[in-house]
C-alpha cells in the first residue's frame, strides 16, 4: 500500500505570482486604501487633523455640496442606462447579423466597428465637438443635405440635450466592445444544438431567441456590469468636449468631473484631497454595490436559469 504524498509548498507558485501580486498591490490596493485614509482628514491651518466621517456629512448634508453630487450621481445614472438601452442592444444586434455564416465580408465589417474602441478619448471629444458645431462642424450641413437641416440643433449647448448627445458618442466609440463578446459567445454554442433545434423547426430568428439568447445571457451580464463600472469610472470624454466644468451649466458633470474639479482645483477653486477623496469613495462604495447586486442577484440566477 503506498504511503500518502506529503503536501509540499509549490515555491514556483508564489515566484511566478509575486510580481503581479506586487504591481497590483502598488497600483491599485494601496492607492485605495491611502484614499479611503484622506477621506477621514482634513487641512486646518496647514496640519492634517483627523476628522472621521465629518467629510461624509459635508459632502452628503451641506446644500452647496450635495446638491452638485447628487447632480452628478444622476446625470451618472442616466449616461450608464443610455449604455445599457442604446449600446448593449445594438451590440447584440450586429454580433447575431456578423455570425451568420452566409454574411459576406464579416471580418471587415467587424474591424470597421470595432476601430472607434482604440481611439483616445480626447480625439474622440474633440473631433465630435468640431463635427456637431454650430459654426463649423459638418452636422448642419450633413443633415440639409438629406432635407433634415431643421432637426438640427447645438446639442452640446443645451443643457437638456448635451448629455444624451455625448453618451450617443459614447455608444459609438465603444459598441464594438459588446458586439465582439457576443460575437465569441455566439460561436463558442455547440453546432449540435442549433441542429437539433433545425429538427424541430427551430430556424432563423426563432433560433436566435429561444436557443442563442438563453446560451449567451451569463455573457450579457459580464457586459452589463462592465458597463456599469465603466460609466460610473468615465471622465475623460466629458472632460474632453466640455471641459472640466462640464457644462453648459453642468449638465453633463459627473461623478468622475465633480471629483477633478474638488480634487485638483479648477480656475477660482482651490483643490481639496480630502473632499475629494471623500467624493471617490463614494464612487467605490456605488459601484461595489453593484457589482455585489450583479454578484449575489442576478448571476445566481442566470446560472439557476442555465441549469
Amino acid at each position: 500500500m503506498s504511503e500518502p504524498r506529503s503536501s509540499r509548498v509549490r515555491w514556483h507558485v508564489l515566484v511566478f505570482l509575486a510580481p503581479a501580486v506586487i504591481v497590483y498591490t502598488a497600483v491599485m490596493i494601496f492607492p485605495l486604501f491611502n484614499t479611503l485614509r484622506l477621506a477621514l482628514f482634513t487641512e486646518i491651518e496647514q496640519q492634517r487633523v483627523f476628522v472621521g466621517l465629518q467629510n461624509f456629512y459635508t459632502l452628503f448634508g451641506d446644500a452647496i455640496w450635495s446638491e452638485q453630487f447628487w447632480n452628478a450621481l444622476g446625470n451618472n445614472f442616466w449616461f450608464f442606462f443610455i449604455h445599457m438601452l442604446v449600446q448593449n442592444p445594438i451590440g447584440i444586434l450586429l454580433a447575431a447579423i456578423l455570425s451568420h455564416p452566409r454574411l459576406r465580408f464579416a471580418h471587415l465589417y467587424r474591424s470597421a466597428i470595432f476601430i472607434p474602441t482604440i481611439l483616445s478619448f480626447v480625439i474622440v471629444g474633440f473631433a465630435w465637438k468640431l463635427i456637431l458645431s454650430p459654426i463649423w462642424g459638418i452636422a448642419p450641413s450633413m443633415l440639409d443635405a438629406v432635407g433634415l437641416k431643421s432637426l438640427y440643433a447645438p446639442w452640446l449647448g443645451k443643457e437638456e440635450y448635451a448629455l444624451t448627445t455625448l453618451a450617443l458618442v459614447s455608444v459609438w466609440q465603444f459598441v464594438g466592445i459588446p458586439m465582439m463578446l457576443i460575437y465569441a459567445a455566439l460561436l463558442s454554442i455547440p453546432e449540435e444544438i442549433l441542429e437539433a433545434g433545425e429538427c424541430d423547426g427551430i430556424t432563423g430568428m426563432s433560433a436566435f431567441w429561444k436557443i442563442k439568447l438563453p446560451l449567451i445571457l451569463p455573457s450579457i451580464g459580464i457586459i452589463s456590469i462592465l458597463t456599469f463600472v465603466g460609466n460610473f469610472n468615465a471622465f475623460d470624454l466629458i472632460y474632453a468636449a466640455q471641459g472640466a466644468l462640464a457644462g453648459p451649466n453642468f449638465s453633463t458633470d459627473i461623478l468622475g468631473t465633480f471629483l477633478y474639479r474638488t480634487f485638483f482645483g479648477f480656475q477660482l477653486q482651490l483643490g481639496d484631497p480630502h473632499m475629494g477623496s471623500a467624493i471617490a469613495t463614494a464612487m467605490f462604495v456605488i459601484i461595489l454595490i453593484g457589482v455585489c447586486i450583479y454578484l449575489f442577484g442576478i448571476q445566481t440566477r442566470l446560472r439557476r436559469y442555465q441549469f
